[in-house]
């Protein structure tokens, strides 16, 4: 990422009405919301009646470790978003911001996974892919009831963007299909898994190649 440029909420919700009015979706996800005022705006949208299940994938850490969203907007998607969410997929470093604290091991992910929860009161998916001195990728699921470690392995040779977005999207789809959230988690899981195993080099970039039947 090189530049961000954010929408107007005016437009946003032009947008949000357009889709409910036309098309109502049965599962969504929200990735980057910039400013306070679009994460409003979704937060308005899901406090109607009937909003479908929403996987909130809190876009705040670029790989680099760069915060990405104005405070404001961390602050309101942290207190109004989260907890109108039926999952939130926080990878390591976002999980560490909203919870103020590092995570370096599994453990560490275990706990915050309940402690997220608790506050939230969502369901979290912490991923760990970016663990360091670790041969899998282990994601941790909690529900307040359920725990699921969710493992891969690495796959070598593969540097790629965008896992995190395509999971959360992959949640959701499944979720719109009809599965319930543990196992829409799951499937998730290994579709991402094989979309990073058949990952195609295209220019100096490597890009996900999920499967063709979304399994």
């Amino acid at each position: 990422m090189t530049a961000v440029e954010g929408v107007s909420p005016a437009f946003l919700r032009a947008e949000l009405d357009a889709l409910f009015s036309h098309l109502p979706p049965k599962a969504a996800k929200s990735g980057m919301l910039w400013d306070v005022r679009l994460v409003r705006e979704v937060v308005r949208q899901w406090t109607l009646p009937g909003a479908p299940p929403l996987v909130v994938d809190p876009v705040m850490i670029a790989t680099s470790g760069a915060v990405l969203l104005k405070p404001a907007a961390i602050a309101a998607i942290r207190d109004e978003l989260l907890p109108l969410a039926a999952i939130a997929t926080p990878n390591l470093d976002e999980a560490a911001h909203l919870l103020g604290s590092p995570l370096s091991t599994l453990d560490h992910l275990r706990d915050a996974a309940r402690e997220l929860h608790r506050r939230h009161q969502c369901a979290f998916l912490v991923k760990g892919g970016h663990l360091k001195n670790t041969a899998e990728a282990v994601d941790v699921f909690w529900d307040g009831r359920r725990e699921w470690l969710l493992r891969a392995p690495f796959v070598k040779g593969v540097s790629t963007h965008g896992t995190g977005c395509t999971y959360s999207a992959a949640i959701a789809a499944h979720l719109a299909r009809g599965l319930r959230l543990p196992a829409a988690v799951q499937a998730a899981k290994r579709l991402v898994t094989r979309a990073i195993t058949d990952s195609v080099r295209i220019g100096a970039h490597w890009a996900l190649r999920p499967p063709a039947d979304g399994r």
